[in-house]
């Protein structure tokens, strides 16, 4: 069915951060328990090595839940709650989803390539390895002993006969040690009565579907199948299905045709702060679709670590700022963990009412300083988007910062 009314870009925001459980922290409870509660609502949270601050996966859950430590990942993992694989990128997915990451391991198994061409021969022997004595690193296959004949199961290509062994689904990551991942057999991983069964098409595309709007609000059939190889048909035709059966709503934004679950207009009905800032990681899940977050946003981001430093506009990991329900700052920041000093290189400000921003930006200053166990602060520069300020006025910000 239709929606008999468009939303506004405003209504569309609102409805995405709700979504989310951005603002709303306090619905997913707290400790161990509301960490699982988020990773299952949202159905992935990326995982990243990049440590300038707390890493991504750390930090989007941090960011929907209250009273968060890192332990409860690895907790999470343990007890089999969650496990490892690839949605658009390394994440932590919810354990009871784990049927819907078979489709892509046949692929690899049928023989679609990962990063490396296949080398049957190391992949039996590494599995060989960890059927006999337990879980092992990729660590645990070095042999810098060895004579160069035998160089083939040095280091780097066993890590890649053990990607490719997890690729395939042969292999899972029971635990990590100092973020090393630890391999073991797939069946001694899994759950005893969890469902193994292999989806069909139809029940994979209702899948990515539904879990896509319940964690995102709204969406279009390309936004559904992003970065997944052959599905963007598939996912048109079974979203105007469910359409058609009245199991998906459809509305605009901006003149724009997007899907929805039936119950949106009741998810809009919640309060939203229209003033809390929250500090956001580059790769959390409301902002990882760049032309999404340019239309319903108005926001034009895009992560810099990866180009060379002349070329970056904001700076090396910039983290995006959220007030209220708009996009109003971008922070290239880093904490030294040596001294415990939290260093904003660069605070890129958007905001005609600076005296309230700032008042607000202090608050998720301090939450944000105290979850990367920072001590003390150290503001270097302040620019501000379309607004001429005096050295006067920069300085007095600056301050305003560095008491913090």
């Amino acid at each position: 069915m239709l929606s008999s009314n468009p939303l506004s870009q405003k209504q569309a925001r609102k409805l995405v951060l709700l979504s989310q459980g951005i603002h709303r922290q306090a619905d997913a409870g707290r400790g161990l328990p509301a960490v699982r509660h988020v990773v299952e609502h949202l159905g992935y949270v990326q995982i990243d090595t990049i440590s300038v601050v707390e890493r991504a996966h750390h930090h989007t859950l941090w960011s929907r839940t209250q009273g968060y430590k890192q332990a409860h990942l690895d907790a999470l993992l343990k007890d089999k709650s969650v496990f490892e694989y690839w949605s658009h990128a390394a994440a932590y997915l919810p354990m009871r989803d784990y049927r819907f990451s078979l489709p892509r391991k046949r692929a690899f198994v049928e023989g679609e390539l990962h990063w490396h061409e296949k080398d049957p021969k190391l992949m039996a022997f590494v599995l060989d390895r960890i059927r006999a004595e337990g879980p092992l690193q990729a660590r645990d296959f070095e042999n810098t002993n060895s004579p160069a004949n035998t160089a083939w199961w040095g280091w780097k290509p066993a890590k890649r006969a053990l990607e490719q062994l997890f690729m395939q689904g042969e292999l899972m990551v029971a635990y990590r040690q100092g973020f090393q991942k630890v391999y073991d057999l797939t069946e001694r991983v899994l759950p005893n009565d969890l469902n193994t069964r292999e989806p069909d098409d139809a029940e994979f595309c209702d899948h990515l579907i539904e879990r896509y709007l319940q964690a995102n609000g709204l969406g279009k059939a390309r936004e559904i199948a992003y970065l997944r190889k052959g599905l963007k048909a598939p996912v048109r035709l079974r979203c105007q299905a469910l359409l058609e059966a009245g199991r998906l709503c459809e509305t605009t934004v901006a003149g724009e045709r997007y899907y929805a679950l039936s119950s949106f207009e009741e998810i809009l009905k919640k309060p939203l702060s229209r003033s809390k800032v929250l500090i956001l990681s580059p790769f959390d899940n409301v902002l990882i679709q760049r032309d999404r977050m340019r239309h319903l946003f108005n926001f034009d981001y895009q992560i810099e670590c990866y180009k060379p430093a002349a070329k970056r506009e904001y700076g090396y990991f910039v983290l995006p700022i959220l007030w209220g329900q708009n996009f109003a700052a971008r922070m290239d920041a880093k904490i030294d963990r040596k001294t415990g000093i939290f260093i904003v290189r660069h605070l890129h400000i958007d905001v005609a009412d600076m005296q309230s921003f700032i008042a607000d930006f202090k608050t998720a200053l301090a939450e944000f300083m105290l979850f990367n166990k920072a001590s003390s602060i150290t503001v270097e520069k302040i620019s501000f988007k379309n607004r001429i300020v005096s050295a006067m006025e920069q300085k007095k910000w600056l301050k305003t910062l560095q008491n913090t």
